[in-house]
């Protein structure tokens, strides 16, 4: 589903819709997944996607804008708008957003996230499109639960909630050989994040 940003992006820079960004967000996942970060070009992108290379270029400027952009599109739903009445229910959910795509995009992620630590232009722009919501995101659930008396305003472990979730995903696989899908990342939370904030297990 575009996001806000991506719509804003549309409408004031082409004439091109939101389904049809859609399909350029496609067409740079497939190409993404066959070859990874550094096999992908804007060409390979237009041809697949049945477009001029121009038309690429002036909608997302460049090559990591453009798969930051796609890597967002991709989700159905995001973090932000998660909001379940009480913090434990709103991590639960979180652990099964993030897990349901575990099979599919979490390795997809891995190599882009690999790609980004050579080119500071591509981490740049993972950290404005997808990094900072999400922290922003976590930041306002935590916050919640603070106003609602479910966790303490000094709890220190509110800085490591996002670090953690985000360590989890990416460990799993070298240490186990197997994605963090949404069963693993409700055990991690529940053992591990819940005791740090002081919540219990219970529904």
């Amino acid at each position: 589903m575009p996001s806000p940003q991506d719509s804003a992006i549309t409408s004031s820079r082409s004439k091109i819709t939101p389904e049809r960004a859609q399909e350029f967000y496609e067409a740079v996942l497939t190409l993404l997944r066959e070859g990874g970060y550094d096999a992908l070009t804007m060409e390979g992108v237009a041809a697949l996607s049945r477009c001029g290379k121009s038309t690429l270029y002036r909608q997302w400027g460049t090559k990591p804008q453009l798969v930051a952009c796609a890597l967002r599109g991709s989700k159905a739903a995001t973090i932000a708008d998660i909001d379940t009445g009480t913090l434990s229910g709103d991590l639960r959910q979180v652990a099964q957003a993030l897990g349901a795509d575990a099979g599919h995009d979490t390795p997809l992620m891995h190599a882009v996230s690999q790609a980004a630590l050579q080119n500071p232009e591509l981490m740049e722009a993972l950290r404005e499109a997808l990094i900072v919501p999400a922290a922003a995101a976590f930041d306002a659930m935590l916050a919640r639960g603070v106003e609602r008396g479910e966790i303490a305003a000094d709890n220190p472990a509110r800085e490591f909630v996002a670090a953690q979730l985000m360590g989890a995903m990416r460990a799993r696989p070298m240490l186990e050989g197997k994605n963090a899908d949404a069963a693993y990342l409700t055990r991690f939370i529940e053992s591990a994040l819940f005791p740090a904030l002081g919540l219990t297990k219970s529904p």
